[in-house]
């Protein structure tokens, strides 16, 4: 146990400010699409 425990409206406020704050994650999975949506663009643009 640690020494300083939260009820569950201080968890709330706790992660709801850390939501907030952190910075935007980089989406490794939507990253991926976009640039394979891209390379099947160019790639059927190449072929006509």
């Amino acid at each position: 146990m640690g020494k300083y425990q939260l009820d569950t409206k201080g968890q709330v406020a706790v992660t709801k400010y850390h939501e907030k704050n952190k910075p935007a994650q980089f989406d490794k999975k939507q990253q991926i699409e976009k640039l394979r949506a891209e390379y099947l663009k160019r790639k059927q643009a190449q072929d006509k």
